[in-house]
């Protein structure tokens, strides 16, 4: 049966297939790092966590309007990206501390944590609310993730920045052996050793490269299972990246939508072990327009995309 611990600052879940850990103080939201651990083959994430969430953005060059909070691009953690921040602080390195809530149902656990972004550039006004829920059912080796951002701006092409599934740790590939990006194809570990920008090599641009059919970013651990982060409404992605900066950078942002003040939009996620792609693929299919999780003690409640509006499968339909 699936159970949490709660322990300020921790709560530590467990279900009958892996055991997971949310840290509520210091580097926060998502899945702790190094906590996620496959009880089926020992495997754990090798990042620095899962799902991890950092600010609000947009595309463009940066001005002076922008100090003193200007966005360095055209270096090689960067590449030529060239973004605006637009809320802030980064929240895993500078919220410090989350609020949150926990429920505990039959054969689940929620964890839904929440932030008000507290800096704003350009004159607007800060406090834009950032919710995340966690869902750690039983039966399963995999989570279901949220992320929800509600603006107190209007912006033209609001983004978020998160990690998905998460960084990778590594030495000279020691601890994987390869990556898959949808996208792109697998990847072996031996095109991580040199270090090189995001927009080198196996960068997604939303509109530049074909929408993929499925969205899935993956790595294989050397204990065998695959770890994967799966965004179950691919148009909402609006660049993935995946470069080497003495870990591999598993970037991801969402959005580039236009927003007003009191708009939302969000994504939804698949994370957890895989023993093959094929069985990723087929997770994938069967939540596939999958939008948003929420939770409530009797249940918890996956919704997909409404009928309206998809055809296109443009951004804007995530907004509310």
């Amino acid at each position: 049966m699936a159970t949490a611990t709660v322990a300020p600052p921790h709560i530590h879940i467990a279900t009958d297939l892996y055991s997971a850990r949310v840290d509520l103080e210091g580097y926060v939201s998502g899945v702790s790092a190094g906590s996620f651990v496959d009880k089926q083959t020992g495997a754990q994430d090798l990042g620095f966590g899962l799902d991890i969430v950092d600010f609000l953005l947009e595309p463009g060059p940066d001005n002076e309007r922008y100090e003193p909070h200007r966005y360095h691009a055209g270096d090689p953690y960067h590449g030529n990206l060239p973004k605006r921040y637009v809320e802030l602080p980064q929240i895993c390195t500078q919220a410090k501390k989350l609020e949150y809530e926990v429920i505990e149902g039959e054969g689940f656990v929620a964890v839904r944590q929440w932030f008000r972004w507290t800096e704003a550039t350009a004159s607007r006004t800060p406090g834009s609310l950032w919710e995340q829920w966690l869902v750690f059912p039983d039966g399963k080796r995999y989570f279901y993730a949220c992320d929800t951002v509600t603006s107190v701006n209007a912006v033209d092409d609001l983004i978020l920045r998160i990690d998905l599934p998460g960084h990778l740790k590594h030495q000279n590939g020691d601890t994987f052996d390869r990556i898959y990006l949808s996208y792109h194809g697998e990847i072996p570990a031996s095109e991580f050793v040199a270090d090189f920008p995001p927009d080198a090599r196996f960068l997604y641009q939303r509109g530049r490269q074909p929408m993929p059919d499925r969205m899935i970013r993956a790595y294989r651990t050397k204990r065998g299972p695959w770890l994967a982060g799966m965004t179950l409404c691919p148009e909402i992605v609006y660049e993935a990246w995946c470069h080497q900066r003495s870990y591999v950078c598993f970037i991801q942002e969402i959005g580039g939508v236009s927003v007003k003040a009191g708009d939302s939009f969000g994504a939804a996620y698949v994370l957890g072990w895989f023993d093959s792609i094929e069985e990723m693929h087929e997770v994938y299919d069967q939540h596939r327009g999958l939008r948003a999780v929420r939770a409530e003690a009797h249940g918890y409640e996956l919704v997909r995309r409404s009928a309206r509006g998809f055809e296109g499968a443009t951004p804007e339909c995530y907004t509310r």
